[in-house]
């Protein structure tokens, strides 16, 4: 293979890199992929001797570095918010992510019930996530548990089910319970701690002092 071919193939891989990056929802996919990308243009340019390349990605790296270095140190405000089954907001919620929903529940059937609990996590005051759950004895089934686009890095579901165990045991309900869901899911729950238990995930809550900062 020549050398041009080979620097050609490496301009590629930059480029497609970068174009992958564009499709992540999580921003911090998103950037860690761009910034790759952008590493990859900069040996591309040093090779072909293309200096401007090499300018314009070296500042397009900086201001990822710079802008995951800051999203690793900002400090969020996490809390749950409790509304009825019935609410407005909810609904319009719920229809608004209908697609997005099934994605990872196709089994969810989008009807909220008065015997269901239904939550909000909230993240600087933004509603960025859901969960409903139905209440049975000292357990709870998990009907919903979805996270919004962008906010996809574990840490709604952290502060779910680490710092508000207390929550939910002030209620009666000592552990949850879930269904695999699809394969993205499942690899969510056991990140969050759920143990398979004769093909359904389970989760004890034990006692936590719950933090706000994350």
């Amino acid at each position: 293979m020549e050398l041009s071919s080979f620097y050609e193939l490496i301009g590629y891989a930059g480029s497609i890199l970068v174009a992958i990056s564009l499709m992540m929802k999580s921003l911090v996919r998103l950037r860690t992929i761009n910034m790759i990308g952008a590493g990859v243009f900069i040996i591309y340019g040093l090779l072909i001797g293309a200096i401007p390349v090499v300018f314009l990605n070296g500042l397009i790296l900086c201001v990822n570095v710079y802008n995951l270095w800051r999203m690793g140190r900002q400090k969020d405000y996490f809390t749950l918010m409790e509304v009825r089954a019935e609410s407005t907001y909810l609904n319009h919620f719920l229809d608004f992510y209908r697609k997005e929903i099934l994605e990872f529940v196709p089994t969810y059937l989008f009807k909220t019930r008065s015997d269901q609990l239904v939550l909000f996590v909230l993240r600087n005051m933004m509603p960025v996530g859901v969960l409903i759950v139905k209440p049975e004895d000292d357990s709870a089934s998990i009907f919903l548990d979805f996270v919004i686009p962008g906010y996809r890095d574990f840490r709604a579901g952290k502060f779910l089910f680490e710092q508000s165990s207390d929550f939910f045991r002030q209620r009666g309900i000592q552990r949850l319970l879930s269904d695999p869901g699809n394969p993205r899911h499942e690899t969510y729950l056991k990140r969050m701690g759920f143990q398979l238990k004769d093909g359904s995930y389970s989760l004890e809550l034990h006692t936590h002092v719950i933090h706000d900062q994350l």
